[in-house]
């Protein structure tokens, strides 16, 4: 245990220019040297706090930082004491809490829960206001698991996102996002929009009802599907990719990832002939889904090679990551239904994205905000970056 004597100084008041120099202007004078600081400004009020080791005279350095103080208009506070301000090494870890709005009885369920673990809280920051409130609390000493756990629990309580990340390294530098495509990067599914021009919009949907019901595995249901799509004119592809929509949020989210040198990919049980095309559009690096045969113009109703399915999607994410030489451990899967879940569970991170109560409860973390650039401010990226990176870009404006 550190023993060395130690002054902490805190000071609060309206910002202004000069106040954080103007202390240590004070501070230097006195034989110190600094261990830690912290600032930050909320609604133009400044807290500032700095913390020194303790000089032979303490009483003379309070009076010097005292009439610092009250010559800025600022009130302080010196206290001595022992010890610096070292983080515990061990159980350290990221929770990040989204929410529109953000209800202080969320906050302090978390904050509540994550002292229950025996955990600490480090550093509070905001990552984000608008268009959701997203605050990331730094902890030590955290039973990981049993944190996640309780979490979990209180966000499905109070309605917000908790994340919660072990820290370190794997949250810098290059990584791999792989997201599911229908729902998820566009509104909407292309199964359904394309049974739609063929007029079997009714039969299609009761397929993936006996899916949804159990009475269907994913590949059986695709190669139904498709199999009403016979003689549907290819040019039908094309009007559907036309009327199809980025998710709000997505274009945002694939400009910044880029920028950080991210290798992004999809993976999609829909239909290659759109998927390529989302691919080379946004500039992602990888795309697999299912291939349409097209004979003379029209769909023949089959399905080209294996269904991509649910575990056909793990495979895909973990395909792209020995491609691109990045560790599993580095790599983010988006999606929203069951078929992505295994994609979700071999992930890095797996985040269910407005995403069907089983999968939610199975991710590793669920966003429920129709935003999918919230996903940044899992990473680590503010809002203030974002807008920061957008604001020097020549490209369009954030959607």
């Amino acid at each position: 245990m550190n023993e060395t004597p130690t002054v902490l100084i805190t000071v609060t008041g309206n910002d202004r220019p000069g106040v954080t120099a103007a202390i240590f202007e004070s501070l230097a004078r006195f034989a110190v040297s600094v261990l830690d600081m912290e600032q930050i400004v909320i609604r133009g009020r400044l807290i500032l706090g700095i913390l020194v080791t303790a000089p032979r005279d303490a009483a003379k350095l309070a009076a010097a930082v005292e009439l610092t103080a009250a010559d800025l208009g600022m009130d302080v506070e010196v206290a001595r004491g022992e010890g610096d301000n070292e983080v515990r090494r061990e159980g350290r870890a990221h929770v990040t809490v989204l929410g529109r709005p953000l209800p202080p009885a969320a906050v302090s369920a978390v904050t509540g829960r994550i002292a229950d673990t025996g955990a600490n809280i480090d550093r509070i920051v905001r990552m984000a206001r608008s268009p959701v409130t997203a605050i990331e609390f730094s902890v030590s000493g955290a039973d990981f698991h049993r944190l996640r756990a309780l979490l979990a629990e209180e966000a499905v309580r109070h309605r917000v996102d908790v994340a919660v990340q072990r820290a370190g390294l794997v949250r810098h530098g290059r990584r791999l996002l792989v997201l599911d495509v229908d729902s998820t990067l566009v509104r909407g599914e292309a199964i359904d929009m394309l049974a739609a021009y063929a007029g079997v919009g009714a039969q299609v949907a009761a397929i993936t009802e006996r899916t949804m019901r159990g009475e269907l595995d994913f590949e059986s249901a695709v190669r139904e599907r498709v199999k009403l799509l016979e003689g549907l004119d290819a040019t039908a592809l094309d009007a559907v990719y036309s009327a199809m929509e980025l998710a709000p949020g997505a274009l945002t989210l694939v400009r910044t990832l880029k920028r950080l040198g991210y290798r992004l990919a999809i993976v999609s049980g829909g239909f290659s002939q759109l998927t390529d095309r989302w691919a080379r559009d946004l500039d992602i690096d990888y795309s697999r889904a299912n291939r349409l045969e097209i004979v003379d113009g029209r769909l023949t109703g089959r399905v080209l090679g294996r269904v991509v399915d649910r575990a056909g999607k793990a495979q895909a994410l973990q395909q792209f990551a020995k491609d691109s030489n990045i560790s599993m451990d580095r790599t983010v899967a988006v999606g929203d239904g069951a078929n992505d879940l295994d994609m979700l569970e071999v992930a890095g991170l797996g985040i269910a994205f407005n995403a069907k109560p089983v999968v939610q409860k199975a991710a590793h973390t669920a966003v429920n905000v129709p935003d999918l650039d919230s996903i940044l401010y899992l990473l680590g990226i503010s809002r203030e970056d974002i807008e920061s990176a957008e604001a020097e870009s020549d490209l369009p404006g954030l959607s």
